[in-house]
């Protein structure tokens, strides 16, 4: 009897080391946040009061504990913003006041959208711009204050060139700009930019209209 008891002991402390040496349980991933597909996304952000986002995304991701959103296919990317009147009162209306595309995009928990590569288009003043980063140094597109890039390429009636450590406003503003930037501004363009779309000097010299 004493002898079966030792030998029940011993199992036990047995079966109690391999316990303990198993790994832990890891939470899984998939419940901590929410997928969705063929998504139509709106996007108020905080620090940017007079704007909203708009896109289409054929998949969301959203992780709550990292406060990230992950959007992929996207398509139709815009940021609108509610148009003032000349007494600065709101008139009701949104204007487009610029287009983005991406390969994909992650929201995170300050509305910030970053990528390894955008597409952004300044609609007012016909601003194309290619925007590539990496994963260290992502395209990041700052809510309230504009977008900055390691390299930029601009095509505008006013800009053309290709800009390092591109920091720009919404407006069209070069905040910061690296010494490796090659750019020029055309002292006699051929195009101009009228209602969001390029039209060559030409056209309005023979016209008589007014940019």
């Amino acid at each position: 009897m004493l002898k079966a008891g030792v030998y029940a002991l011993l199992a036990l402390g047995i079966f109690a080391l391999v316990f303990a040496l198993l790994p832990p349980a890891q939470p899984d991933a998939a419940r901590t946040g929410a997928s969705l597909q063929g998504v139509a996304l709106a996007l108020y952000p905080a620090r940017d009061p007079d704007a909203v986002w708009r896109f289409r995304a054929a998949h969301v991701t959203s992780d709550p504990l990292q406060g990230e959103t992950h959007l992929t296919g996207l398509s139709n990317g815009g940021r609108w913003v509610r148009e003032r009147g000349a007494n600065g009162q709101l008139t009701g209306r949104a204007v487009l006041d610029a287009t983005l595309s991406a390969p994909d995009l992650t929201i995170d928990a300050q509305d910030n959208m970053l990528t390894r590569q955008a597409q952004i288009t300044l609609v007012q003043q016909c601003a194309d711009i290619a925007l590539s980063g990496t994963p260290e140094q992502p395209v990041r597109v700052e809510q309230g204050a504009g977008f900055s890039a390691p390299v930029a390429r601009v095509d505008s009636p006013s800009l053309v060139g290709r800009i390092t450590r591109l920091k720009m406003t919404f407006d069209f503003s070069i905040e910061d700009s690296g010494e490796a930037s090659t750019f020029n501004l055309p002292i006699d363009p051929t195009e101009t930019c009228v209602n969001g779309k390029r039209v060559p000097v030409s056209r309005l010299t023979q016209t008589g209209e007014q940019p």
